[in-house]
């Protein structure tokens, strides 16, 4: 097994980072191949005639030496891959509503049963292969990037975990890719939202939406109008929280997206 040497211009991109991706060409695929990575489930998929692996590496993930793990036809066989340290700044922010950055009593039980919903989403998983190549869901200025550490009124909180793309409030969102709706509704920090399951363990969520307008169960086509841009939840303005999940890890969604935006909104 080799490493994956995709064309530059093509998406997924490698990028052995924490909150990067790690992908590994599959020679002689079948469905009865398993492949892991640090012991977790990839994501399979194909582009140009070709099968690849794809794991997420977490955003806390340590320097260090890491094991692709393929189980084919009676046989294991390992690949290392070598992950490299990466920084991210920090971010500071002002939130209006101190209830978003300190939740009251009440708030968070609405918080814990949230977590149930969000976790459940996160690791959902089916048997279909996506289209790992994903268009932008939205057209704006990038916000906040990937991996931020965050402070909301000078108090630390997790590190940012997608893309903020700032558009303005009503601009259509869409799905990334075609996939199944398996979550939608309104959740105390991410407002409005949206998760869509495009298989193998390939989530990608959409937040802070003024609107949805698709339910669980809905099967989505590529492109196709999901909700709109909003500002709803724990927001400073109307933007698309944006994030992409392999197996319940996040990852930052720039690898998975075309180098450039589209000068204009997608039709």
């Amino acid at each position: 097994m080799m490493m994956a040497s995709l064309t530059s211009a093509a998406a997924p991109e490698q990028a052995l980072v924490p909150g990067g991706i790690a992908i590994m060409d599959l020679k002689n695929y079948t469905p009865e191949t398993h492949i892991t990575f640090d012991g977790r489930k990839t994501t399979i998929f194909k582009q140009d005639e070709a099968w690849y692996a794809l794991a997420a590496i977490p955003l806390k993930a340590k320097p260090g030496t890491y094991d692709f793990k393929i189980q084919q036809d009676d046989s294991t066989r390992v690949s290392k891959v070598e992950v490299r340290d990466k920084k991210y700044q920090e971010q500071r922010l002002t939130i209006k509503n101190k209830r978003k950055v300190n939740p009251s009593e009440q708030d968070m039980q609405r918080i814990t049963s949230e977590r149930v919903l969000k976790r459940a989403a996160k690791n959902h998983w089916s048997d279909t292969y996506p289209d790992a190549d994903l268009i932008w869901p939205v057209s704006g200025e990038i916000s906040s990037i990937y991996g931020l550490r965050r402070f909301f009124n000078e108090q630390e909180r997790n590190p940012h975990n997608g893309l903020d793309i700032a558009a303005p409030e009503g601009t259509d969102v869409r799905a990334a890719a075609d996939g199944t709706v398996i979550e939608a509704g309104d959740f105390f920090f991410s407002g409005n939202m949206v998760y869509i399951d495009h298989g193998q363990g390939l989530i990608s969520l959409y937040a802070h939406l003024s609107r949805i307008d698709v339910k669980p169960g809905d099967v989505l086509r590529r492109g196709e109008i999901l909700g709109a841009v909003g500002q709803t939840g724990r927001v400073t303005g109307a933007h698309l929280h944006f994030a992409v999940m392999s197996n319940g890890v996040l990852f930052d969604p720039i690898y998975l997206l075309p180098k450039q935006q589209p000068t204009a909104q997608l039709q």
